[in-house]
C-alpha cells in the first residue's frame, strides 16, 4: 500500500509521548508536515522526529495540497472547530478523544466528512487492540453468559490548577479527559446506550470535575459502574470487570498498552487465563485510517458508536450539573 502522507495539527503531550512515535512505526505513514502555533517549537519537532515540513500555523498545513490525512491532539474544545476546517479542506481526520464537546458537534463533523467525501474518525487508540476484540469474542461467545454487570475506571493523578485539563473552557475536567475511556469501554461491550444515568462528581474550585462516578442502568439488562478521576498521589487505576449469568472476565493490568497482555475468565469456578499479544495501539489506529484512505477499510470506530458516546457523555454531564 501506498504511504499516506499524514500532517500533525498541534505540538500536544499525546503527540510527542504516544502518537507521533507510533506513527513512525506505522508502514503506512509518512510523517508529512507538523504544525504548531509557536514556529520554532514546530520546527523543533520537524527536527526531532523527521517531518518533511513544518508550519508555524495550523491553516498553513491544511493549505498543503501534499497532506492527505491529519492527526489532531488539540484541546477538547477546538477539536470541532478544527476537524471541519481540515475536513473542508478535503483532509482525512483522526481526530483525538472525546471527539467534541458534545453529540451537536460530532453530528456538524460527521456531516461536514460526508460533505467532503473524506473519513473522520474518534482517535480511541485502544479500540484497535487485539485485547479488546479477544475480550469482545469472549462476550460474544457465551464465555460468562448474560451480562449483568460491568466495572470499569480510570483514575489518574493529581494536575496543578493551571494545566489544561483542568481549565472548564478547554473542555478539561475527569469526565472529558479519562472517563471517556470506561465509558466507551462500556458501551463498546454493551453494544448500546442505557435507558437511565445516575451520577454524582466532586469539582474542583475552577468548576471541573475532579472525580465523577456513575451508574449506567439497562432496562432488564445489566448494570455498569464507572468511576474517573485525578486523585492519585502516585500510580494510576485503569480496570475493567465483567460479570454475567454464568461467569465472570477481567484483567489485572492496564489494558492501554503494548505488548502481552493477560486477561482471565471465570466459568464453574474454575479460572483460565490467556494473554494476547498487541503492538502499539496507537500505531494500530493510523494504520487503520490510512487504509481507509487507500479504499481498503472503512473506519473500526464508526460514526453511530462516537454519537452514541458523545450522547451518553453529554447525559452524564448533565447528572453532575457540569
Amino acid at each position: 500500500m501506498k504511504k499516506v502522507q499524514w500532517g500533525v495539527l498541534g505540538t500536544a503531550d499525546i503527540a510527542r509521548g504516544a502518537t507521533i512515535p507510533s506513527m513512525l512505526q506505522a508502514e503506512s505513514c509518512s510523517l508529512y508536515a507538523i504544525a504548531g502555533r509557536n514556529p520554532e517549537k514546530a520546527r523543533a519537532w520537524q527536527e526531532t522526529f523527521g517531518f518533511e515540513k513544518s508550519y508555524g500555523s495550523y491553516d498553513k498545513l491544511l493549505a498543503d495540497p501534499a497532506v492527505e490525512a491529519v492527526y489532531i491532539p488539540l484541546p477538547n474544545n477546538l477539536h470541532c472547530e478544527w476537524s471541519i476546517r481540515a475536513l473542508q479542506a478535503g483532509k482525512h481526520v483522526l481526530c483525538e478523544k472525546p471527539l467534541a464537546m458534545n453529540e451537536e458537534q460530532v453530528v456538524r463533523m460527521f456531516q461536514a466528512a460526508e460533505e467532503n467525501h473524506v473519513f473522520l474518525m474518534e482517535a480511541f487508540a485502544y479500540l484497535h487492540s487485539p485485547f479488546v476484540a479477544a475480550v469482545k469474542k469472549e462476550l460474544e461467545s457465551g464465555a460468562v453468559g448474560e451480562i449483568r454487570y460491568v466495572e470499569s475506571g480510570f483514575i489518574g493523578g493529581l494536575r496543578p490548577d493551571t494545566d489544561i485539563r483542568l481549565q472548564r473552557e478547554t473542555g478539561g475536567g475527569a469526565m472529558y479527559d479519562l472517563g471517556c475511556y470506561p465509558l466507551s469501554m462500556v458501551l463498546w461491550m454493551l453494544g448500546r446506550e442505557p435507558e437511565e444515568i445516575k451520577a454524582t462528581a466532586q469539582f474542583s474550585p475552577r468548576g471541573v470535575d475532579l472525580f465523577t462516578t456513575v451508574l449506567l442502568l439497562y432496562q432488564n439488562g445489566p448494570v455498569a459502574a464507572l468511576d474517573c478521576g485525578m486523585l492519585a498521589d502516585a500510580g494510576r487505576l485503569d480496570r475493567f470487570h465483567i460479570l454475567g449469568t454464568e461467569g465472570e472476565i477481567f484483567s489485572p493490568v492496564q489494558f492501554n498498552q503494548a505488548g502481552e497482555i493477560p486477561y482471565t475468565v471465570v466459568r464453574n469456578g474454575k479460572a483460565e487465563t490467556k494473554t494476547v499479544l498487541c503492538p502499539h495501539n496507537y500505531s494500530l489506529e493510523v494504520e487503520q485510517l490510512s487504509r481507509c484512505v487507500r479504499g481498503e477499510a472503512v473506519p473500526h470506530i464508526p460514526r453511530d458508536f462516537s454519537r452514541m458516546t458523545a450522547r451518553v457523555m453529554d447525559r452524564i454531564l448533565a447528572e453532575i450539573g457540569w
